[in-house]
């Protein structure tokens, strides 16, 4: 792609062999910049914009290739951060990655979503294969209290992928007394059913694996003293958000 070697993306971090972010083996990108403050976020290290490794496009799918053979049946994966922080980077890179016929994953909060630069972002959804969507919280108060930002960009993004028709996994994350309430998870399951790109419903338990990175940061810790959530009480969740996304599409369709 023209200029693709111009233009350099700010990258916190990569993964060789990722499995949890997207189908198959990956090829997982850690972009570096997030406006994101979520109270459980486990990467502060990737927030602040300019402390990454610079890369190019070329550079990163060199990577990629010296691998390839093990990512038959997977592909790359960008995540953060926040890679719609730098859109044209991201960009560039899965339009080289689509020309050699890689699968491209978006791992994303969607919070950098602007109707009005809705052009850039149709050269995006054209090279984009699957969004790992983070819906954070299903109301706008405690979505502002657990992230610090309101949720309008974010159900914009959504509607934009939808219209695109480009496949969508949630991903939601279930804190102890923050986003496990049942007229949340019923709440978020009735906004899941309005979306017809839906493919896929993750619910990942809370953890407190980056506590270490917060003190190593001089950082307090937010949820300080809140327990990691057990698998099975994950599993609990998903079901009550399932049960409610199907009461919502029957109810529709009588």
């Amino acid at each position: 792609m023209e200029g693709k070697d111009c233009i350099r993306g700010q990258i916190h971090s990569i993964e060789s062999f990722g499995t949890v972010d997207g189908p198959g083996v990956r090829f997982v990108v850690f972009f570096q910049g997030c406006p994101m403050r979520c109270l459980y976020c486990h990467n502060p290290d990737t927030w602040r914009m300019g402390a990454g490794m610079e890369k190019t496009v070329e550079e990163l799918l060199d990577e990629y290739r010296r691998n390839r053979a093990f990512y038959r049946n997977g592909g790359i994966t960008a995540t953060g951060g926040e890679p719609l922080m730098q859109l044209p980077f991201l960009t560039a890179l899965f339009q080289a990655a689509k020309k050699e016929g890689i699968h491209t994953c978006l791992d994303t909060s969607g919070i950098m979503f602007r109707r009005e630069r809705r052009q850039e972002y149709e050269k995006l959804f054209q090279v984009l294969d699957l969004v790992l969507l983070d819906l954070k919280h299903s109301d706008e108060a405690e979505h502002k209290k657990l992230t610090g930002q309101s949720q309008k960009h974010i159900l914009e993004f959504a509607g934009a992928l939808e219209e695109a028709g480009i496949p969508m996994v949630v991903r939601h994350v279930i804190v102890p007394g923050i986003t496990d309430g049942e007229e949340h998870l019923r709440r978020l399951g009735k906004m899941l059913a309005g979306f017809r790109n839906l493919k896929g419903l993750e619910v990942l338990p809370y953890h407190t694996m980056g506590v270490s990175k917060y003190k190593e940061m001089n950082l307090p810790y937010p949820l300080e003293g809140v327990e990691s959530l057990e698998a099975e009480e994950a599993k609990r969740v998903r079901k009550i958000i399932l049960e409610a996304y199907s009461d919502f599409l029957l109810t529709n369709l009588e």
